[in-house]
């Protein structure tokens, strides 16, 4: 029997709280939901859009030095079918400090654009529709 899961929070550990925070609010357009201080010893911050059902944590701790831990198919893809509102989120992660980057998978390469935050985090922008993907062979 399936489960109502009513939100989804995505946490990730940053090196610099403040210039994740900033990076994110200017490229995605978030908004800063919630934070804390000197929670047992991190600080974070959430950001989204109270209108979504998921957002984004950042955290840093002062107590244990916590690099961020990524790989090239560690992935945020953002879909985004409409051609213009496609182009301005790509413009506005370039402008905002992300790097555009190759996508490690064919797949992202053919159907999106690939940036990559100054963690190693990936975003990628997909420019196609969500579910109204292609049909693929069961796993």
């Amino acid at each position: 029997m399936p489960v109502a899961i009513n939100h989804l929070r995505i946490a990730r550990p940053v090196s610099d709280l403040e210039r994740s925070k900033a990076l994110y609010c200017q490229g995605l357009g978030l908004q800063v939901l919630g934070g804390f201080k000197n929670h047992a010893g991190f600080d974070g911050v959430m950001l989204g859009d109270p209108a979504l059902d998921w957002h984004l944590e950042f955290t840093h701790c002062h107590r244990h030095e916590i690099e961020p831990h990524h790989s090239v198919e560690d992935l945020l893809v953002l879909y985004v079918a409409d051609p213009a509102d496609f182009q301005a989120l790509c413009e506005r992660l370039a402008d905002s400090g992300f790097a555009r980057v190759a996508a490690f998978n064919p797949y992202w390469q053919e159907n999106g654009v690939s940036f990559v935050d100054h963690d190693g985090y990936r975003v990628v922008v997909a420019r196609v529709s969500w579910p109204e993907l292609e049909p693929t062979d069961s796993i």
